[in-house]
């Protein structure tokens, strides 16, 4: 589908303009100290397509970090390393209708082992899975794959946010610890939240996120170079995580009302990815009681109903 431009950037400026007053009805993340000096009223997004075309509106420029955003990419990185099989062996599948920090299900519902990728307990066993001699080794490879299929040679981690996670962040070494006692998680705990932390803390813009969600939705293929960077079934199987558990215990109300995969980080991003068609990147670091972004999710329900993108 070939969109026309003109026609494009006016739909996303109404969009943005639609629905800011929705920025009002929400707050920004607090529990990562940090990301609490967010300005509420930042509101953008960005379309990728399939043909390498790009179109934005509001404040797509802003940078945010990708907080959850970033258990998409090490899951793909934890995949290439060490096989779809492998790395579901110690992650489950399923969505959880807890919030996404729960420790609950861990030790009543999933004998111990992560519903999914997705969740915090999740994306932490998957970051274990990635291959390195050491922790920067680790990072590296997913701060390189996400350059690669961001096209931005420039993401980095905010170091100000990284600190901040780190030295707030007991309830993930709950259960990390708690996943180690059972023989889920493997190596030291420490290193494996080290690569986590940094993970969750680097530094992308819409156009970033968009890109990200239009390979995906290009099957694993660069629009802008043709470079096939993860297989069909990997986006395939990356793409149905993140319609099921993407927006964390809001997923299937996203799905009935937006059709869309996505995935959402407190941050205020959400990337969503069109199969067949594009990639959009939202930015609006106000977030509802789920922790998604409160006008992000209403600018998604728009779009998706004015070019009629779901996928149900």
């Amino acid at each position: 589908m070939i969109l026309d431009g003109v026609i494009m950037r006016g739909l996303l400026e109404s969009v943005i303009e639609n629905n800011m007053p929705y920025t009002k009805d929400g707050k920004v993340a607090s529990y990562i100290p940090l990301l609490s000096s967010a300005n509420p009223d930042h509101l953008g997004i960005c379309v990728t397509t399939l043909e390498g075309k790009e179109y934005s509106a509001g404040d797509c420029e802003v940078k945010f970090t990708m907080q959850s955003i970033s258990k998409v990419i090490s899951l793909m990185v934890a995949m290439l390393d060490k096989g779809t099989k492998n790395v579901f062996s110690r992650v489950g599948m399923e969505p959880t209708g807890d919030g996404f920090n729960s420790i609950v299900n861990l030790e009543v519902r999933n004998y111990n082992k992560p519903f999914n990728p997705m969740i915090n307990a999740g994306a932490i066993v998957t970051c274990s899975l990635i291959e390195g001699e050491n922790v920067e080794e680790k990072f590296q490879k997913v701060l390189s794959f996400t350059r690669k299929i961001t096209g931005n040679d420039s993401i980095d981690i905010n170091q100000g946010v990284y600190l901040s996670e780190k030295n707030t962040g007991d309830r993930n070494r709950a259960l990390a610890y708690f996943m180690k006692g059972n023989g889920i998680l493997q190596g030291n705990v420490d290193d494996v939240l080290e690569v986590y932390f940094k993970q969750c803390s680097m530094e992308v813009c819409c156009r970033d996120i968009s890109r990200i969600a239009a390979m995906l939705a290009n099957d694993g293929v660069l629009p802008w170079s043709g470079e096939r960077v993860i297989s069909r079934e990997v986006s395939r199987i990356v793409k149905t995580i993140m319609v099921t558990c993407g927006m964390y215990d809001e997923s299937g109300e996203f799905a009935v009302h937006i059709g869309i995969p996505a995935k959402s980080g407190v941050g205020g991003g959400i990337m969503a990815s069109v199969p067949k068609r594009m990639g959009i990147g939202v930015f609006g670091p106000s977030l509802d009681e789920k922790g998604n972004s409160i006008a992000g999710i209403k600018m998604l329900q728009e779009l998706s109903k004015e070019l009629d993108l779901s996928i149900f």
